[in-house]
């Protein structure tokens, strides 16, 4: 997998997470604390950590771009 590919992967993924945390029904279940709170905690825990390991991810991307003009 290219590095490229794996950016996009991840950035797949941070798009799905992130429709599940802004999702009425997962909102409500933590509103309605039906789940253990925490559950939102690491919920934006997980976006924040893979928005980090894009960034790095990214700086590889650009660094084999810039190599290969």
């Amino acid at each position: 997998m290219l590095p490229i590919e794996i950016l996009q992967e991840f950035n797949s993924c941070y798009l799905k997470i992130q429709a599940i945390a802004q999702n009425e029904n997962w909102l409500l279940l933590i509103a309605d604390k039906k789940i253990d709170p925490e559950a939102a905690t690491h919920l934006g825990d997980v976006l924040h950590y893979l928005s980090e390991v894009m960034g790095c991810v990214e700086e590889i991307v650009q660094i084999k771009t810039i190599q290969n003009y």
